[in-house]
C-alpha cells in the first residue's frame, strides 16, 4: 500500500475518515509537526494511542534524510545536505543574520538547466525535479532543527538548487501549501521566489501569487555580458524581460527584486551602473548588489572589491534607486548552492542512465 503525503489535504482527509479520527486531532497533528516543527513523534502524540502506528504507516512525513550538516564558524549560516529517495543529494541552506532574522534558501531541483556560469549548480550537467513533498520537506527539517534553538524561519526564498519556474506547477503546489490556513499557513510576504529570467513565466506566477515576491538575476543589462553569464538569456531577451517588469510593477504592490551579482571587471563599472539605471527607469524595483562566491573550475570569475560595490551601489542611490548590498554569510562551508553535491550527483546519475530500462 502505497503512502499519502501529510501535504495532501484531500488524501489525509480520506485516511481520517476511514480510521475515524475526528477532524480536531488531525488539525492538531499537523499544526504540531508543520507549524510548530515539533517532530513526527509530537505529531502522532496528538492522535489517540490506537490510531498511531497505522497514521504513521500510511502517512509519508518526510521524503528527505539528512546526509550532512555544515555550520559556519564564520557567521549564522548552516547548510543542510539532504538526500532524496532517488539518490540525490539537495541543499538548504539556514541564513541567521545580525537583526536576529533567519532565512532558510531551499531548492526546486538536482541540478539546474540554466547551466549559469557563476553557479555551482549549473555546472552538474542535470536537471531533475524535485516534487511538493520533497521542496516542503525541507522547510520542516529546518524548523525542526531551528526550533531545538529556540529560533524559527522567518523568510523563505527559492534560491537554492534549479530554476524555480522549471518546476512552475510543483512550484506553483508548494506555493499553495505554505500558504494554506491548513498546513503552514506562511505569510506571502515573506516568501521570495528567485528566476533567472522567465518573462512569461514570472507573469504567470505574479498573477496567480501577488503577493508573494518575485527577483530577477540580472547582472547585466549588455545582452552579450548576460548570454556569458546565464545561457538561457539567448531565449529571452532583455526587452522581453523589462516588459514582465512593467507587468509585475502593475500586477503587484511591491517592487520586483533585481539580482546583481558582482563580478571584477565584468558589470562593476560606473558605466554598467548607469547603463542599469536606464535600464530600469520606471520600473518599481529593489536591487540587490551581491558578492560572488568563487566556484571550482571558474578562475576566470572574481568577486568586485568592497570599495567598488559600494561606489556602485552610490550611483545607483544618488538617482534615487533602492539598492542594498547584500553580506556574504557562510563562506567557509560553501554556502552557495551546489558546490558540496556536484560529484555525488554526477555519479548517481551515470548509476541510473545504466540500469536496464523497464
Amino acid at each position: 500500500m502505497s503512502q499519502v503525503s501529510i501535504y495532501d489535504s484531500a488524501a489525509i482527509d480520506r485516511l481520517r475518515a476511514e480510521l475515524r479520527l475526528e477532524p480536531q486531532r488531525v488539525r492538531r497533528l499537523r499544526t504540531v509537526f508543520l507549524k510548530k516543527s515539533q517532530g513526527v513523534a509530537a505529531a502522532l502524540a496528538e492522535l489517540p494511542a490506537d490510531a498511531r502506528d497505522e497514521f504513521a504507516r500510511r502517512v509519508e512525513f518526510q521524503p528527505l534524510a539528512v546526509e550532512g550538516r555544515y555550520d559556519s564558524e564564520l557567521d549564522g549560516a548552516t547548510k543542510l545536505v539532504l538526500r532524496t529517495p532517488a539518490g540525490y543529494l539537495i541543499e538548504a541552506v539556514i541564513l541567521r543574520t545580525g537583526t536576529g532574522r533567519v532565512a532558510l534558501c531551499i531548492s526546486c531541483q538536482v541540478g539546474c538547466a540554466a547551466a549559469c556560469e557563476f553557479c555551482a549548480t549549473g555546472q552538474m550537467g542535470i536537471a531533475r525535479n524535485l516534487s511538493a513533498a520533497e521542496i516542503l520537506g525541507q522547510i520542516v527539517l529546518a524548523g525542526e532543527l531551528l526550533g531545538d534553538e529556540g529560533r524559527a524561519v522567518r523568510n523563505i526564498v527559492f534560491m537554492g538548487m534549479g530554476e524555480p519556474f522549471h518546476n512552475e506547477e510543483v512550484l506553483y503546489t508548494v506555493l499553495s501549501a505554505l500558504q494554506a490556513p491548513e498546513l503552514f499557513h506562511w505569510p506571502a510576504g515573506r516568501i521570495l521566489v528567485s528566476t533567472v529570467g522567465i518573462p512569461d513565466a514570472m507573469v504567470r506566477c505574479g498573477r496567480r501569487f501577488p503577493d508573494v515576491n518575485l527577483a530577477l538575476s540580472l547582472h547585466s543589462v549588455r545582452q552579450e555580458v548576460r548570454e556569458q553569464l546565464i545561457p538561457l538569456a539567448t531565449r529571452y531577451s532583455l526587452d522581453d524581460l523589462r516588459e514582465a517588469l512593467e507587468k509585475l510593477n502593475r500586477i503587484q504592490r511591491q517592487p520586483v527584486m533585481i539580482e546583481y551579482l558582482m563580478l571584477a571587471g565584468l558589470n562593476d563599472s560606473a558605466d554598467d551602473a548607469r547603463e542599469l539605471l536606464a535600464w530600469l527607469n520606471g520600473r518599481d524595483v529593489h536591487v540587490n548588489l551581491i558578492p560572488y562566491n568563487p566556484i571550482e573550475g571558474k578562475p576566470q570569475l572574481t568577486s568586485t572589491q568592497r570599495p567598488e560595490r559600494d561606489a556602485f551601489a552610490a550611483i545607483l542611490r544618488t538617482a534615487g534607486l533602492t539598492a542594498t548590498i547584500r553580506y556574504s554569510l557562510g563562506a567557509d562551508i560553501a554556502a552557495a548552492c551546489g558546490q558540496l553535491v556536484q560529484r555525488e550527483n554526477r555519479h548517481v546519475a551515470r548509476q541510473q542512465q545504466a540500469l536496464p530500462s523497464t
